[in-house]
Protein backbone atom coordinates (compact mmCIF):
# COMPACT_ATOMS: atom_id res chain seq x y z
CA UNK A 1 0.00 0.00 0.00
CA UNK A 2 1.39 3.40 -0.82
CA UNK A 3 1.33 5.66 2.24
CA UNK A 4 0.66 8.89 -0.65
CA UNK A 5 -2.37 7.10 -2.10
CA UNK A 6 -4.26 6.54 1.37
CA UNK A 7 -6.50 8.78 1.80
CA UNK A 8 -6.35 9.63 5.48
CA UNK A 9 -3.39 11.96 6.69
CA UNK A 10 -1.92 11.70 10.23
CA UNK A 11 -2.75 14.68 12.80
CA UNK A 12 -0.79 16.89 15.42
CA UNK A 13 -3.75 16.64 17.58
CA UNK A 14 -6.67 14.88 18.85
CA UNK A 15 -10.39 16.72 18.72
CA UNK A 16 -10.45 18.70 22.10
CA UNK A 17 -13.61 16.61 23.41
CA UNK A 18 -11.60 13.50 23.14
CA UNK A 19 -9.83 12.81 26.84
CA UNK A 20 -9.02 9.12 26.13
CA UNK A 21 -5.70 7.94 24.85
CA UNK A 22 -7.21 5.26 22.71
CA UNK A 23 -9.36 7.88 20.83
CA UNK A 24 -6.80 10.19 20.85
CA UNK A 25 -4.29 7.70 18.85
CA UNK A 26 -6.38 6.08 17.00
CA UNK A 27 -8.43 9.59 15.65
CA UNK A 28 -4.87 11.39 15.13
CA UNK A 29 -3.17 8.13 12.76
CA UNK A 30 -6.60 8.12 10.84
CA UNK A 31 -7.77 4.98 11.76
CA UNK A 32 -11.45 5.56 13.21
CA UNK A 33 -13.62 8.82 12.99
CA UNK A 34 -15.77 10.63 15.48
CA UNK A 35 -19.29 10.79 14.21
CA UNK A 36 -20.18 11.75 18.00
CA UNK A 37 -20.01 10.65 22.06
CA UNK A 38 -19.98 7.07 21.54
CA UNK A 39 -20.21 6.90 17.79
CA UNK A 40 -16.62 6.17 15.13
CA UNK A 41 -16.59 5.40 12.01
CA UNK A 42 -13.16 2.83 11.11
CA UNK A 43 -11.10 4.20 7.85
CA UNK A 44 -8.93 2.08 5.94
CA UNK A 45 -6.38 1.54 9.07
CA UNK A 46 -8.32 0.90 11.80
CA UNK A 47 -10.71 -1.32 9.34
CA UNK A 48 -7.39 -3.82 8.89
CA UNK A 49 -7.23 -3.83 12.34
CA UNK A 50 -10.55 -4.63 12.90
CA UNK A 51 -10.83 -7.60 10.38
CA UNK A 52 -7.51 -8.91 11.70
CA UNK A 53 -8.45 -8.82 15.27
CA UNK A 54 -11.85 -10.82 13.86
CA UNK A 55 -9.74 -13.31 12.10
CA UNK A 56 -8.32 -14.58 15.12
CA UNK A 57 -11.54 -14.75 16.78
CA UNK A 58 -12.52 -16.71 14.04
CA UNK A 59 -10.29 -18.98 14.47
CA UNK A 60 -10.51 -19.67 17.90
CA UNK A 61 -14.04 -20.08 18.00
CA UNK A 62 -13.96 -22.08 14.99
CA UNK A 63 -11.61 -24.31 16.95
CA UNK A 64 -14.79 -24.98 19.37
CA UNK A 65 -17.20 -26.07 16.90
CA UNK A 66 -18.53 -22.36 16.62
CA UNK A 67 -21.01 -22.03 13.52
CA UNK A 68 -20.68 -18.90 11.99
CA UNK A 69 -24.19 -16.53 11.21
CA UNK A 70 -25.25 -12.77 11.18
CA UNK A 71 -28.42 -12.12 12.73
CA UNK A 72 -30.62 -8.98 12.48
CA UNK A 73 -30.23 -5.59 13.29
CA UNK A 74 -34.09 -4.99 14.01
CA UNK A 75 -35.85 -6.93 16.18
CA UNK A 76 -39.68 -7.58 16.12
CA UNK A 77 -41.26 -5.75 19.93
CA UNK A 78 -42.96 -9.47 20.39
CA UNK A 79 -39.64 -11.27 21.14
CA UNK A 80 -38.55 -8.81 23.95
CA UNK A 81 -41.78 -8.78 25.47
CA UNK A 82 -42.08 -12.20 25.62
CA UNK A 83 -38.53 -12.01 28.04
CA UNK A 84 -39.47 -9.48 29.65
CA UNK A 85 -36.97 -7.27 28.43
CA UNK A 86 -39.21 -4.94 26.58
CA UNK A 87 -39.80 -2.81 29.58
CA UNK A 88 -36.59 -3.68 31.99
CA UNK A 89 -33.60 -3.13 29.81
CA UNK A 90 -32.92 0.70 30.07
CA UNK A 91 -30.47 1.16 27.47
CA UNK A 92 -32.62 -0.56 24.91
CA UNK A 93 -33.20 1.36 21.38
CA UNK A 94 -36.75 1.41 20.20
CA UNK A 95 -37.62 2.74 16.81
CA UNK A 96 -41.36 3.13 15.83
CA UNK A 97 -42.06 3.12 11.96
CA UNK A 98 -45.14 5.31 10.55
CA UNK A 99 -47.29 2.11 10.62
CA UNK A 100 -46.76 2.26 14.72
CA UNK A 101 -44.78 -0.80 14.84
CA UNK A 102 -41.98 -1.03 17.16
CA UNK A 103 -38.92 -2.53 16.71
CA UNK A 104 -35.65 -2.61 19.08
CA UNK A 105 -32.29 -2.38 17.58
CA UNK A 106 -30.22 -4.98 18.93
CA UNK A 107 -28.07 -4.58 21.68
CA UNK A 108 -27.66 -8.33 22.24
CA UNK A 109 -29.07 -11.11 20.67
CA UNK A 110 -30.67 -14.01 22.90
CA UNK A 111 -34.35 -12.53 21.56
CA UNK A 112 -33.10 -13.72 17.71
CA UNK A 113 -31.24 -16.59 18.22
CA UNK A 114 -33.44 -18.62 20.46
CA UNK A 115 -36.18 -18.66 18.16
CA UNK A 116 -33.92 -19.44 15.56
CA UNK A 117 -32.90 -22.37 17.41
CA UNK A 118 -36.26 -23.44 17.95
CA UNK A 119 -36.61 -24.43 14.04
CA UNK A 120 -33.93 -26.79 14.07
CA UNK A 121 -34.18 -28.44 17.50
CA UNK A 122 -36.26 -31.44 18.03
CA UNK A 123 -34.36 -34.07 19.44
CA UNK A 124 -31.34 -34.40 21.73
CA UNK A 125 -29.34 -35.84 18.34
CA UNK A 126 -29.84 -32.24 17.57
CA UNK A 127 -27.35 -31.10 20.55
CA UNK A 128 -25.09 -29.71 21.60
CA UNK A 129 -24.41 -26.99 18.75
CA UNK A 130 -23.12 -23.46 18.89
CA UNK A 131 -23.77 -19.87 16.93
CA UNK A 132 -21.95 -16.98 16.71
CA UNK A 133 -21.46 -13.87 14.77
CA UNK A 134 -19.68 -10.95 14.54
CA UNK A 135 -22.49 -7.84 14.66
CA UNK A 136 -23.10 -3.88 15.58
CA UNK A 137 -24.78 -3.69 18.73
CA UNK A 138 -26.82 -0.37 19.66
CA UNK A 139 -27.00 0.58 23.29
CA UNK A 140 -28.55 3.97 24.46
CA UNK A 141 -25.28 4.30 26.88
CA UNK A 142 -24.84 7.60 28.76
CA UNK A 143 -21.13 7.37 29.77
CA UNK A 144 -19.86 7.03 25.84
CA UNK A 145 -16.64 9.08 27.12
CA UNK A 146 -13.68 6.34 26.30
CA UNK A 147 -13.72 6.23 23.01
CA UNK A 148 -14.39 2.80 21.64
CA UNK A 149 -13.60 1.28 24.80
CA UNK A 150 -17.15 2.26 25.65
CA UNK A 151 -20.22 3.22 22.38
CA UNK A 152 -23.37 3.52 21.43
CA UNK A 153 -22.38 1.53 18.72
CA UNK A 154 -20.11 -0.99 18.40
CA UNK A 155 -18.88 -4.08 16.71
CA UNK A 156 -18.85 -7.35 19.23
CA UNK A 157 -18.88 -11.00 18.56
CA UNK A 158 -21.28 -13.05 20.44
CA UNK A 159 -21.67 -17.28 21.18
CA UNK A 160 -24.03 -19.01 22.06
CA UNK A 161 -24.16 -22.37 23.09
CA UNK A 162 -27.04 -25.20 23.02
CA UNK A 163 -26.95 -28.16 25.98
CA UNK A 164 -28.35 -30.97 26.37
CA UNK A 165 -27.38 -31.07 29.92
CA UNK A 166 -25.24 -29.12 32.83
CA UNK A 167 -22.33 -31.32 32.09
CA UNK A 168 -22.16 -30.67 28.28
CA UNK A 169 -22.58 -27.13 29.21
CA UNK A 170 -19.73 -26.92 31.52
CA UNK A 171 -17.42 -28.96 29.02
CA UNK A 172 -18.13 -26.40 26.39
CA UNK A 173 -17.97 -23.44 29.00
CA UNK A 174 -14.39 -24.73 30.04
CA UNK A 175 -13.04 -24.91 26.01
CA UNK A 176 -14.68 -20.99 25.75
CA UNK A 177 -11.89 -20.12 28.52
CA UNK A 178 -9.07 -21.41 27.30
CA UNK A 179 -10.08 -20.25 23.46
CA UNK A 180 -10.73 -16.52 24.97
CA UNK A 181 -6.81 -16.91 26.47
CA UNK A 182 -5.65 -17.95 23.47
CA UNK A 183 -7.53 -15.26 21.40
CA UNK A 184 -6.37 -12.10 24.26
CA UNK A 185 -2.66 -13.77 23.78
CA UNK A 186 -2.71 -13.73 20.15
CA UNK A 187 -4.45 -10.09 20.70
CA UNK A 188 -1.10 -9.00 22.07
CA UNK A 189 -2.50 -8.66 26.28
CA UNK A 190 -2.54 -12.17 27.05
CA UNK A 191 0.13 -11.50 29.78
CA UNK A 192 -2.09 -8.49 31.37
CA UNK A 193 -5.34 -9.99 31.23
CA UNK A 194 -6.84 -12.20 33.99
CA UNK A 195 -10.29 -14.37 34.50
CA UNK A 196 -12.10 -12.43 37.10
CA UNK A 197 -15.24 -13.96 38.75
CA UNK A 198 -18.05 -11.50 38.62
CA UNK A 199 -22.05 -11.75 39.29
CA UNK A 200 -23.69 -14.36 38.17
CA UNK A 201 -27.07 -12.72 38.36
CA UNK A 202 -30.00 -14.31 38.10
CA UNK A 203 -28.40 -17.29 36.54
CA UNK A 204 -25.49 -18.64 38.52
CA UNK A 205 -23.23 -17.55 41.38
CA UNK A 206 -20.24 -16.65 38.91
CA UNK A 207 -19.70 -15.22 35.57
CA UNK A 208 -16.30 -14.63 34.48
CA UNK A 209 -14.99 -11.67 32.54
CA UNK A 210 -11.10 -11.22 30.99
CA UNK A 211 -9.94 -8.62 32.68
CA UNK A 212 -6.91 -6.27 31.16
CA UNK A 213 -4.76 -4.49 34.17
CA UNK A 214 -4.89 -0.75 32.92
CA UNK A 215 -4.43 1.92 34.62
CA UNK A 216 -7.27 4.02 32.66
CA UNK A 217 -9.53 1.52 33.44
CA UNK A 218 -13.17 1.80 34.40
CA UNK A 219 -13.14 -1.74 36.74
CA UNK A 220 -11.71 -2.68 40.29
CA UNK A 221 -10.28 -5.97 40.14
CA UNK A 222 -8.23 -7.97 42.86
CA UNK A 223 -5.81 -10.48 41.71
CA UNK A 224 -4.69 -13.57 43.72
CA UNK A 225 -0.76 -13.80 42.79
CA UNK A 226 -1.27 -17.35 43.22
CA UNK A 227 -4.06 -18.35 41.08
CA UNK A 228 -3.60 -15.92 38.87
CA UNK A 229 -7.23 -15.16 38.59
CA UNK A 230 -9.29 -12.24 39.94
CA UNK A 231 -12.20 -10.97 41.59
CA UNK A 232 -14.69 -8.05 40.06
CA UNK A 233 -14.54 -5.37 43.27
CA UNK A 234 -18.66 -5.55 42.95
CA UNK A 235 -18.56 -8.73 44.23
CA UNK A 236 -15.79 -8.20 46.74
CA UNK A 237 -17.63 -7.83 49.75
CA UNK A 238 -19.20 -11.28 49.76
CA UNK A 239 -16.28 -12.97 47.74
CA UNK A 240 -13.20 -11.98 50.64
CA UNK A 241 -11.03 -14.95 49.46
CA UNK A 242 -9.63 -16.04 46.33
CA UNK A 243 -12.19 -18.42 44.73
CA UNK A 244 -9.77 -20.85 43.68
CA UNK A 245 -7.52 -21.13 46.59
CA UNK A 246 -8.74 -19.50 49.19
CA UNK A 247 -6.16 -16.61 49.74
CA UNK A 248 -7.11 -13.29 51.47
CA UNK A 249 -4.14 -11.69 49.99
CA UNK A 250 -5.62 -9.97 47.25
CA UNK A 251 -3.59 -6.82 44.92
CA UNK A 252 -6.38 -4.40 43.90
CA UNK A 253 -5.72 -3.04 40.41
CA UNK A 254 -7.75 -1.20 37.16
CA UNK A 255 -8.66 -3.02 34.40
CA UNK A 256 -10.46 -2.90 31.31
CA UNK A 257 -13.18 -5.70 30.62
CA UNK A 258 -12.40 -7.51 27.06
CA UNK A 259 -14.62 -10.50 27.09
CA UNK A 260 -17.43 -11.47 29.19
CA UNK A 261 -19.28 -15.18 29.61
CA UNK A 262 -22.42 -16.33 31.20
CA UNK A 263 -24.10 -19.40 32.13
CA UNK A 264 -27.77 -18.69 30.70
CA UNK A 265 -29.52 -22.17 32.18
CA UNK A 266 -32.95 -22.24 30.49
CA UNK A 267 -33.98 -17.96 30.79
CA UNK A 268 -34.27 -17.73 27.46
CA UNK A 269 -35.27 -21.15 26.77
CA UNK A 270 -38.26 -21.29 28.71
CA UNK A 271 -39.15 -17.33 27.06
CA UNK A 272 -39.58 -19.63 23.82
CA UNK A 273 -40.30 -23.04 24.36
CA UNK A 274 -36.97 -24.47 23.24
CA UNK A 275 -36.97 -28.51 24.06
CA UNK A 276 -36.06 -31.22 23.12
CA UNK A 277 -36.86 -34.98 23.32
CA UNK A 278 -34.34 -36.86 25.27
CA UNK A 279 -33.69 -40.86 24.64
CA UNK A 280 -36.78 -41.58 27.15
CA UNK A 281 -38.91 -39.07 24.65
CA UNK A 282 -39.36 -37.13 27.70
CA UNK A 283 -38.93 -33.32 27.10
CA UNK A 284 -36.15 -31.49 28.50
CA UNK A 285 -34.67 -27.37 28.46
CA UNK A 286 -32.09 -26.57 26.57
CA UNK A 287 -29.25 -25.21 28.37
CA UNK A 288 -27.53 -22.07 26.89
CA UNK A 289 -24.44 -20.09 27.73
CA UNK A 290 -23.39 -16.48 25.52
CA UNK A 291 -19.59 -15.47 25.22
CA UNK A 292 -18.98 -11.84 24.26
CA UNK A 293 -15.75 -9.92 22.69
CA UNK A 294 -16.31 -6.43 21.56
CA UNK A 295 -14.27 -5.91 18.97
CA UNK A 296 -13.84 -2.09 18.61
CA UNK A 297 -13.20 -2.48 22.97
CA UNK A 298 -10.43 -5.04 22.26
CA UNK A 299 -8.60 -2.56 19.71
CA UNK A 300 -9.14 0.75 22.15
CA UNK A 301 -7.95 -1.71 25.22
CA UNK A 302 -4.31 -2.53 22.65
CA UNK A 303 -3.75 1.14 22.30
CA UNK A 304 -4.81 1.97 25.65
CA UNK A 305 -2.01 -0.48 26.90
CA UNK A 306 0.92 -1.02 24.59
CA UNK A 307 1.15 2.61 23.33
CA UNK A 308 3.77 4.28 24.53
CA UNK A 309 4.74 8.56 24.51
CA UNK A 310 5.08 8.47 20.44
CA UNK A 311 1.82 6.78 19.25
CA UNK A 312 0.41 3.28 19.29
CA UNK A 313 2.44 -0.18 19.06
CA UNK A 314 0.82 -2.56 17.80
CA UNK A 315 0.96 -6.73 18.29
CA UNK A 316 2.13 -8.39 15.14
CA UNK A 317 -0.87 -10.35 14.67
CA UNK A 318 -3.59 -7.14 14.40
CA UNK A 319 -1.11 -4.79 13.52
CA UNK A 320 -2.97 -3.43 9.86
CA UNK A 321 0.88 -3.76 8.06
CA UNK A 322 3.31 -5.89 8.97
CA UNK A 323 6.04 -3.43 7.78
CA UNK A 324 6.23 0.51 7.71
CA UNK A 325 8.74 0.54 4.88
CA UNK A 326 10.12 4.50 5.10
CA UNK A 327 12.05 5.58 1.94
CA UNK A 328 14.60 8.95 2.64
CA UNK A 329 15.62 10.98 -0.30
CA UNK A 330 14.27 11.43 -3.67
CA UNK A 331 16.55 9.95 -6.20
CA UNK A 332 15.63 7.76 -8.47
CA UNK A 333 17.73 4.45 -7.19
CA UNK A 334 16.60 4.92 -3.78
CA UNK A 335 13.01 4.62 -5.04
CA UNK A 336 13.49 1.74 -7.17
CA UNK A 337 15.04 -0.07 -4.48
CA UNK A 338 12.36 0.56 -2.17
CA UNK A 339 9.58 -0.65 -4.86
CA UNK A 340 11.94 -3.57 -5.20
CA UNK A 341 11.96 -4.80 -1.82
CA UNK A 342 7.84 -3.81 -1.37
CA UNK A 343 7.22 -6.17 -4.16
CA UNK A 344 9.74 -8.85 -3.13
CA UNK A 345 7.67 -8.48 0.83
CA UNK A 346 4.05 -8.94 -0.21
CA UNK A 347 5.08 -11.87 -2.56
CA UNK A 348 6.27 -13.17 0.48
CA UNK A 349 3.04 -12.86 1.58
CA UNK A 350 3.91 -9.66 4.18
CA UNK A 351 1.61 -6.66 4.34
CA UNK A 352 4.00 -3.28 3.78
CA UNK A 353 2.73 0.31 4.13
CA UNK A 354 5.21 2.03 1.80
CA UNK A 355 6.14 5.93 3.03
CA UNK A 356 6.86 7.16 -0.94
CA UNK A 357 5.16 10.58 0.28
CA UNK A 358 7.82 13.89 -0.38
CA UNK A 359 7.96 14.78 3.02
CA UNK A 360 10.83 15.51 5.67
CA UNK A 361 12.13 12.60 7.25
CA UNK A 362 11.53 13.59 10.85
CA UNK A 363 7.86 13.70 9.53
CA UNK A 364 7.76 10.42 8.06
CA UNK A 365 9.59 8.68 11.67
CA UNK A 366 7.40 10.91 13.67
CA UNK A 367 4.52 9.49 11.60
CA UNK A 368 5.30 5.75 11.43
CA UNK A 369 6.07 5.95 15.49
CA UNK A 370 2.39 7.44 15.57
CA UNK A 371 1.06 4.73 13.46
CA UNK A 372 2.91 1.82 15.05
CA UNK A 373 3.57 -1.22 12.72
CA UNK A 374 5.66 -3.70 14.18
CA UNK A 375 8.71 -2.69 12.15
CA UNK A 376 9.95 0.23 10.63
CA UNK A 377 12.52 -0.65 7.33
CA UNK A 378 14.50 2.32 5.95
CA UNK A 379 16.48 2.94 2.58
CA UNK A 380 18.07 5.96 2.06
CA UNK A 381 21.27 6.98 0.14
CA UNK A 382 23.21 5.93 3.00
CA UNK A 383 21.40 2.34 3.04
CA UNK A 384 22.18 1.57 -0.83
CA UNK A 385 26.37 2.89 -0.27
CA UNK A 386 26.17 -0.11 2.50
CA UNK A 387 24.46 -2.75 0.35
CA UNK A 388 22.12 -3.21 3.29
CA UNK A 389 18.73 -1.63 4.77
CA UNK A 390 17.59 -0.19 8.03
CA UNK A 391 15.26 -2.19 10.62
CA UNK A 392 14.02 -1.31 13.66
CA UNK A 393 11.68 -2.81 15.61
CA UNK A 394 8.70 -0.55 17.22
CA UNK A 395 8.40 -2.44 20.38
CA UNK A 396 11.80 -2.45 21.47
CA UNK A 397 13.16 0.34 19.33
CA UNK A 398 16.17 -1.98 18.65
CA UNK A 399 17.93 -1.03 15.48
CA UNK A 400 19.85 -2.86 12.72
CA UNK A 401 21.55 -2.67 9.52
CA UNK A 402 21.05 -5.64 7.24
CA UNK A 403 21.63 -7.23 4.14
CA UNK A 404 18.76 -7.92 1.56
CA UNK A 405 19.92 -11.86 1.56
CA UNK A 406 19.78 -11.53 5.34
CA UNK A 407 16.37 -9.67 4.92
CA UNK A 408 14.90 -12.16 2.91
CA UNK A 409 15.58 -15.17 5.09
CA UNK A 410 12.98 -17.43 5.67
CA UNK A 411 13.56 -17.55 9.21
CA UNK A 412 13.90 -13.69 9.50
CA UNK A 413 10.66 -13.18 7.20
CA UNK A 414 9.02 -15.47 10.03
CA UNK A 415 10.08 -13.30 12.70
CA UNK A 416 9.14 -10.38 11.06
CA UNK A 417 5.03 -11.13 10.70
CA UNK A 418 5.11 -14.42 13.64
CA UNK A 419 2.87 -14.32 16.74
Amino acid sequence: MLQSKLFTKTRKEAPKDEVSKNAELLIRGGFIHKEMAGVYSYLPLGLRVIKKIENIIREEINGLGGQEIFMSTFHPKEKWVATGRWNTMDDLYKVKDSSGREVAIGPTHEEIVVPIAREYVSSYKDLPFSLYQFQNKFRMELRAKSGILRGREFLMKDLYSFSKDEKEHNDFYEKSKIAYKKIFERAGIGSKTYITFASGGTFSKYSQEFQTLAVTGEDTIHICEKCKVAVNEEIIAEQKVCPECDNDKLQKEKAIEVGNIFNLGTKFSDAFDLVYLDEKGEKKKVIMGCYGIGIGRLMGTIVEVLSDKDGIVWPKEVAPFSIHLVELGDSAEVRAKAEDIMARLEKEGIDVLYDDREVRPGEKFADSDLLGMPYRLVISERSLKEGKVEIKERKTGEMNMVSEKELFDKVFLKKLIGP
